[in-house]
């Protein structure tokens, strides 16, 4: 892999990494203070267990030579974590127009396909979709599959919100999905 041309000065630059292995205590420390040793920073951040896995999914900044360094140790921090990584350079990247961020929630009993509908009905309405948190569990008393997802949505600032919310949910009604969307707040 060719490394990219140094910049000038203390710009910063972008990696992203994403990582998993078999989840143990202390995975999270082990891993981060091997970005913190490189001269690197965490900017965002999810981690989750998955199954008896650990996921990590990170946007790095730092100097190009500190992103360098951490590039050519992740073959052998893979190997010492127990961790597969793979992670590429990225860019900044500023909206070319305003969006306000919406979270969606929505419940209903588990079944395929519940993900692919939703993210169909966004890209069909020209919304983006910034993050999805999704989760399985027993409903109380009876046992019944559930399914839950939060989205969060970044809607045109000049979109007709309430047409929109009463699109989505008529859309969801259809499928006898349970659904909420409005405004991240703070």
């Amino acid at each position: 892999m060719n490394a990219p041309a140094p910049t000038l000065g203390n710009a910063q630059e972008y990696l992203v990494i994403t990582a998993t292995g078999e989840d143990r205590t202390g995975l999270v420390k082990d891993f981060t203070a091997r970005i913190v040793e490189s001269g690197c920073n965490i900017e965002e951040s999810r981690m989750s267990v998955l199954g008896g896995h650990f996921a990590f999914l990170m946007l790095l900044s730092g100097p190009w030579n500190a992103l360098q360094k951490l590039e050519d140790r992740i073959d052998s921090l893979g190997a010492d974590l127990g961790l597969a990584i793979l992670h590429k350079r990225t860019k900044h990247a500023p909206r070319s127009h305003p969006m306000v961020p919406y979270r969606v929630e929505v419940v209903s009993m588990d079944h395929p396909g519940i993900v692919h509908r939703l993210a169909d009905f966004f890209a069909s309405q020209g919304i983006n979709i910034e993050e999805v948190i999704t989760d399985t569990y027993p409903a109380p008393h009876t046992g019944t599959p559930m399914f839950s997802v939060m989205v969060t949505v970044g809607i045109p600032a000049d979109a007709h919100i309430s047409t929109l919310r009463g699109d989505f949910l008529n859309y969801c009604d259809d499928l006898n999905l349970d659904a909420i969307i409005e405004p991240v707040r703070g």
